[in-house]
């Protein structure tokens, strides 16, 4: 079966989250980014990073597992979402096409 491709959003408490965070916040984001670095070492994140529009930020990533639970599973045990900090939703997509980040 081949590899299916996933648009996760990390959405966090509220819409000033990025500059407000506490003390026991930001050691969950630090969490957050340890293991979502590890995921991506292991080769199921293609790609992430926070976003920031108008309203506020929210974290992405792009998945390739093997299937919709492997998706699941990966939201599941990010530590923001197991300490009840953050929520998120997760959408099938199909990566056309990528390319790594260009030097400038």
């Amino acid at each position: 079966m081949s590899k299916q491709q996933f648009f996760f959003r990390l959405i966090p408490p509220r819409p000033t989250f990025a500059d407000d965070m506490d003390d026991d916040e930001q050691e969950l984001m630090r969490q957050h980014a340890s293991y979502v670095q590890e995921c991506f070492n292991e080769g199921f994140v293609l790609a992430y990073g926070p976003v920031h529009e108008p309203d506020g930020s929210f974290g992405l990533a792009l998945l390739e597992v093997n299937d919709h639970a492997e998706a699941v599973r990966f939201g599941d045990n990010d530590p923001t979402v197991l300490a009840g900090l953050n929520s998120y939703t997760i959408a099938p997509m199909h990566i056309a096409a990528a390319q790594a980040p260009r030097e400038e």
